[in-house]
């Protein structure tokens, strides 16, 4: 259904997995969890000018926020002429709709793509490789450890099987194989990404304006309910799953305050060259403005 994203995320899992086998070994477990980290900073560093993007049009869209403000007191009865001249306004500034969501549909989309990839490497249970969806027919072991998974041949798949994090196995899940390896690792990755999930919501809930944060029960989704998921949802994800999702909350949460800081620097540099712009076009003393004297010009005062 969608080969189109899962044949390439699976591409660029298998070619990380090389590069580190061939430095730690084909058995190595290390080599997959490396992979799967370095594959969350591949997709997201090709998301990242996307990102950036929205960022931009958010600090955009708050410089406008008072002429969007005199708008809709200049039409305050015609809905209509206000949001055709609202989006006027941010089509001359650059503000596009869509570069705010596909960030979050290309994050989203990436998930589900590794989910699916990572859970068909074991094939054998009657949980579906998408959520909510169940095997009809599952294999047996002997025929998962001998049937490719995507560009992923059989001797990928057991390396895969075999591979584990602190003795934990990266397809393991912590309700459907429980032990004490399996428990301290979920739970371990399961606090690190409610945390940073916490502290991404927090940063970008700080940089809100006054005047847009309307919206407090959103606040407090992104702040507990969204962390508290990742601790409740991933008792049912694969171990390799909660390494993505502590990776991808890691690299969020450094990229927020990276970007940030560089927005900053451009606003603070514009708005300096605007008010040195205003100074320079300002009249000088004694003189009216919209006039100007040419040079070698006389003045009339005094003549008869």
């Amino acid at each position: 259904m969608l080969d189109v994203v899962y044949y390439p995320v699976s591409a660029v899992l298998w070619l990380w997995h090389t590069a580190f086998a061939a430095l730690l070994g084909s058995t190595s477990g290390l080599a997959w969890v490396l992979a799967v980290v370095f594959l969350v900073a591949t997709l997201r560093a090709a998301m990242y000018p996307l990102f950036l993007k929205q960022v931009r049009n958010q600090a955009v869209a708050r410089r406008l926020r008072p002429e969007i403000e005199a708008l809709r007191k200049r039409y305050p009865d015609d809905k209509q002429r206000q949001a055709v001249e609202i989006q006027k306004l941010n089509r001359e500034n650059g503000i596009g709709v869509l570069a705010g969501c596909l960030p979050m549909l290309g994050q989203a989309l990436v998930f589900l793509a590794l989910f699916h990839v990572l859970r068909s490497f074991d094939r054998t249970g009657t949980l579906g490789h998408l959520p909510f969806q169940a095997t009809p027919a599952p294999l047996t072991p002997e025929q998962n450890a001998q049937t490719p998974n995507y560009v992923f041949g059989a001797a990928d798949v057991q390396s895969f099987l075999n591979a584990k994090l602190f003795g934990a196995p990266l397809s393991a899940t912590l309700t459907g194989q429980p032990s004490v390896a399996i428990a301290v690792v979920a739970c371990t990755l399961m606090l690190v990404a409610a945390i940073a999930t916490h502290f991404t919501a927090r940063a970008a809930i700080a940089r809100q304006d006054l005047a847009a944060a309307q919206l407090p029960m959103l606040n407090t989704m992104t702040l507990w309910v969204f962390p508290a998921g990742a601790l409740i949802g991933g008792a049912l994800l694969p171990v390799a799953i909660l390494l993505y999702f502590v990776s991808n909350n890691a690299w969020t949460l450094a990229q927020q305050h990276f970007v940030h800081r560089r927005i900053d620097a451009e606003v603070s540099a514009a708005a300096v060259a605007s008010a040195a712009a205003r100074r320079h076009s300002a009249p000088k003393p004694g003189v009216k403005p919209g006039t100007t004297r040419r040079p070698g010009a006389k003045s009339r005062r005094g003549r008869g």
